[in-house]
């Protein structure tokens, strides 16, 4: 995952800011003192629970992988046993799907009609993962634009966000009152 400068202040700030607004937030490593004390800022953990998504699990993780590798800003983990998770993943017979309730915070289907008419999975899962974390479908679209879902093509084997899309996650998810942005309307169903 890139890491982001901060000073020590705005770091302190962001961790009690999110949570007052009921986010998860984490502490962030001092490391040495340097000139500026600077420190590095923590992302904000959402937390997954792949557990329903069937033979898609190793799809969920990689999508979930592909985000961390990409935003600075949040940070995707397995939930932790006897934890209850920000965002489910479900397998289904249907076309792939999110339900987002609030930023960061929803239901993913990964439905294996889009799978059998030959759509890669780990694309399914980044795309429906962005949905979670705020991005709308841009379709028709590029092979290059994630958020171009199912529009791009059964040849289309990227799973990772455009500059565009990780600059608008990190930008919902990297400010004080960022919780409440996003251009996916909440309580939709997103079908892709």
């Amino acid at each position: 995952m890139h890491v982001r400068k901060l000073t020590g202040g705005l770091v302190a700030a962001l961790a009690v800011t999110f949570s007052l607004m009921g986010g998860q937030a984490t502490a962030a490593p001092t490391g040495t003192a340097s000139a500026a004390d600077d420190v590095t800022a923590a992302a904000r953990v959402v937390t997954y629970d792949a557990g329903g998504s069937a033979e898609f699990r190793s799809a969920v993780d990689r999508g979930a992988a592909i985000w961390n590798e990409s935003v600075d800003a949040v940070e995707l983990v397995p939930v932790a046993a006897g934890q209850r998770a920000n965002i489910r993943v479900l397998a289904d017979n249907g076309w792939p799907r999110a339900l987002t309730t609030s930023l960061g915070n929803g239901t993913v289907w990964i439905g294996r009609q889009a799978v059998n008419e030959g759509h890669d999975t780990v694309r399914i899962s980044s795309h429906e993962l962005g949905h979670i974390l705020g991005l709308p479908d841009r379709k028709p679209g590029p092979c290059t634009s994630l958020m171009s879902g199912s529009s791009a093509g059964t040849s289309c084997k990227n799973a990772y966000p455009n500059a565009a899309e990780k600059a608008e996650v990190d930008g919902y998810f990297g400010g004080a009152f960022a919780r409440t942005a996003g251009s996916v309307p909440l309580n939709t169903m997103i079908v892709d």
